[in-house]
């Protein structure tokens, strides 16, 4: 089946994620793409990947949008593109290449993928994002037809900068604020995500991360986008492979448990596990579903989003040291060696 047309909705007034979690439905058409960004949108247009992907678990798929950033390959897209998935397949130029992930920053948003066995693919144009100025025009690329369809063109003039808005990812349940974005008038929409906002140079301005629109609603809103330099710099991080409190090299790493927020009690300590994978490390260690997983490695939980913080400054491999309560009220420790 596919995903419910957001992974990612925002908490803050009624902004949804663009996220790769769109059902794949044609979009309501966007007012006509100016003539003269018409041929940037054209001239950029190689450099863009469209991206899907799967997650057997969830037997679920979506879209979204990457940016080439050298000839071997290397993609810039959004981490909750790709977050959770299986498989990723990626295409550039009509071209379809298996992709991996390289490394991510949950927190800003960010991931880098290296496709296989590419070679001599168009790169995009990278610009300078603090020479952006109010009412400068931009278009946003994107893939919310799917990947079967021509690329949209979302068109129109930036409106700030520094904008915050706060996420929940519906996968994990948990929380992030994202921070000194820009936000520009468009209506980008779900499966865009990922994708380049481009100035009327053709140049790269910023990766383009979530709408005030979605897919089920009218043309209009704003679209907020990553700026290239700050996206250009955790991309770099990423490639050069060194991980930092934030920055995640490789797949995600795996415990093996399921965390509902809605079901969390207030002002009380750890999370509650409403599943807990079978044959994954945190069944083997002992816990199961209803458990209340207290820390790891003797930090305290109190959230699904310092469940993900924990998981991702560890990697597969790793054996950490758990406490839960089980449903019996007994207080319960256990080792799990994590996976990825």
């Amino acid at each position: 089946m596919r995903r419910s047309h957001t992974r990612w909705r925002y908490v803050a007034a009624v902004v949804a994620m663009a996220t790769s979690a769109a059902t794949i439905v044609a979009p309501v058409p966007a007012s006509a793409v100016p003539a003269d960004l018409s041929s940037v949108a054209a001239q950029v247009e190689p450099a863009v990947a469209r991206i899907d992907t799967t997650i057997n678990y969830q037997h679920a798929i979506g879209a979204g949008t990457g940016i080439v950033l050298d000839q071997g390959g290397t993609l810039l897209t959004n981490f909750h593109v790709v977050q959770g998935a299986d498989s990723i397949t990626a295409t550039v130029a009509g071209r379809s290449y298996p992709a991996d992930l390289v490394g991510y920053d949950r927190n800003r948003d960010i991931a880098v993928l290296q496709l296989r066995g590419a070679g001599g693919l168009p790169v995009a144009v990278l610009g300078d994002s603090s020479q952006l100025a109010v009412g400068d025009p931009v278009v946003a690329l994107g893939n919310a037809r799917g990947s079967g369809s021509p690329l949209t063109q979302e068109a129109g003039e930036v409106v700030g900068f520094g904008r915050t808005i706060n996420a929940k990812d519906e996968l994990t349940g948990s929380s992030s604020q994202a921070t000194g974005l820009i936000e520009f008038a468009a209506p980008v929409r779900a499966g865009d995500s990922g994708g380049p906002m481009v100035n009327a140079a053709g140049q790269v301005m910023g990766v383009t991360t979530a709408a005030t629109v979605n897919f089920r609603m009218d043309p209009g809103g704003s679209g907020f986008a990553i700026p290239i330099n700050d996206a250009l710099a955790t991309a770099n991080q990423i490639r050069s492979g060194s991980p930092s409190a934030t920055v995640h090299i490789g797949p995600p790493t795996l415990l093996g448990v399921g965390v509902n927020s809605r079901n969390q009690p207030e002002n009380l300590p750890g999370v509650v596990l409403f599943e807990v994978l079978r044959g994954g490390p945190a069944e083997q260690a002992g816990l199961h579903d209803g458990d209340v997983l207290l820390s790891i490695d003797g930090e305290q939980l109190n959230s699904a989003t310092s469940l993900t913080n924990v998981l991702d400054r560890h990697y597969p491999g790793d054996v950490v040291d758990l406490t839960w309560i089980d449903r019996a009220g007994q207080q319960l420790t256990g080792k799990a060696t994590l996976t990825s």
